[in-house]
């Protein structure tokens, strides 16, 4: 415990010497730490040698740092092995460029093939970042390669990890090279067995449409999206809808109604609460890309058709999304569709409902003038009051305090 204390803040014991003192008599110490019988002192020796390595010359390096890395890169135990995995990035920011191709690049080959899991996916995560500190061509010739078979890990936790980081690359590789040579790699990922893999994907997908537009990932990727929001895991249709927004940003109104509209009418209905909760959001934030107008010509009429689904929950979500949308449609619209259907869904057979109606109105207070809440919203509220169900009473009298 004494030596493991030691290790663990020789590095920062080191930063406050001079580089004489630390070259007299620090270096022997952590030599001597890193060679240690336990592991759970020799893995400090990682955070150890990129504290060091600031300090030093690239010469001086590679004489009296790198020799430590080196053992520990190829230590017996995993979990030293796995420190210096986790600490690549700052490994290869002390040690300098030339280091870093030279020697520390095979190094990371060597980590990212690692018969650990564990070991594989920390040096997964760091792919990304590593391949930005080294020419591109050395990225694809000595990286790559590994990065393919790690897209088929036998590990579901380093395929996750590498989904995480791997959209990232495209601006690293440009466009030319992540059509070539990352697409086919994302493909497979979208399309992996394990949510959490897919879910990593999705919510990087803005990255690569940066890099080869929107026009090619439409093409390549658009089709697995659309497949991934019927997906059996409800946190994978939940991240596709909440980067539904962007993409219709990108994609443009024409190619959006035509390829993604009706998903987003499908999500209303969802067997899951925080899917149709989301997709009501996803409404407004629509609204706000393409404008009222398209809205009202678009949506606004599928959303209040809904109130007369047999299934009291599209009912409901109906509700939902008119108090959504009422902050941003305007009055003219509140006005001429969504409040008489609102005063109209009062007389709806489930309480449920009812009690939502009530709740509904409150929000639509906000936005009518007040002959509106005078004339037509007062009186159905004062109605709901006298309904047996005393939930429904409870959200009337709540509501007419505002009138």
């Amino acid at each position: 415990m004494v030596r493991r204390a030691a290790s663990a803040n020789l590095g920062k014991f080191a930063k406050q010497l001079e580089k004489d003192q630390l070259k007299s008599d620090i270096l022997a110490l952590f030599q001597t730490l890193a060679q240690d019988e336990q592991d759970s002192v020799r893995l400090l020796a990682v955070e150890n040698c990129a504290a060091i390595g600031q300090m030093l010359t690239p010469e001086e390096n590679s004489s009296l740092v790198l020799p430590t890395i080196r053992a520990c890169a190829q230590d017996k135990s995993w979990r030293v092995r796995y420190m210096v995995a986790d600490h690549f990035c700052e490994l290869c920011e002390a040690m300098g460029s030339d280091i870093t191709k030279g020697e520390l690049v095979g190094f990371f080959v060597r980590l990212l093939k690692d018969t650990e899991a564990e070991v594989r996916t920390a040096a997964s995560l760091r792919t990304t970042g590593v391949c930005s500190m080294i020419p591109k061509d050395m990225a694809i010739k000595q990286v790559l390669p590994c990065i393919k078979e790690l897209v088929t890990d036998s590990s579901q936790h380093v395929r996750a990890a590498l989904a995480s980081v791997i959209m990232g690359l495209a601006p690293v590789f440009g466009k030319e090279d992540t059509i070539s040579n990352l697409l086919d790699l994302f493909l497979q990922l979208l399309k992996d067995d394990f949510p959490e893999v897919r879910l990593n994907i999705i919510s990087k997908l803005d990255a690569v449409n940066k890099v080869i537009g929107i026009e090619l990932l439409s093409q390549s990727l658009l089709p697995a999206i659309v497949e991934l929001a019927e997906d059996r895991q409800w946190r994978v249709r939940l991240a596709i809808i909440e980067y539904i927004p962007l993409l219709a940003s990108q994609l443009g109104v024409e190619f959006f109604d035509e390829k993604l509209g009706n998903l987003c009418m499908t999500w209303l209905g969802d067997c899951v609460y925080s899917i149709r909760e989301a997709a009501t959001n996803n409404l407004k934030k629509l609204t706000e890309v393409f404008g009222v107008e398209w809205a009202q010509n678009t949506i606004i009429p599928k959303v209040l058709s809904l109130y007369t689904h047999p299934n009291y929950l599209y009912r409901m979500t109906t509700l939902f999304a008119i108090g959504v949308l009422a902050q941003i449609v305007g009055a003219d619209v509140i006005n001429q569709s969504m409040l008489p259907l609102v005063l109209r869904m009062a007389q709806d057979k489930v309480p449920n409902v009812r009690f939502n109606v009530a709740k509904t109105l409150q929000t639509l207070i906000a936005f009518v003038d007040a002959a509106g809440t005078q004339t037509r919203i007062k009186p159905t509220l004062t109605k709901m009051q006298d309904d047996p169900d005393r939930d429904v009473k409870f959200y009337a009298t709540q509501a007419l305090q505002l009138c």
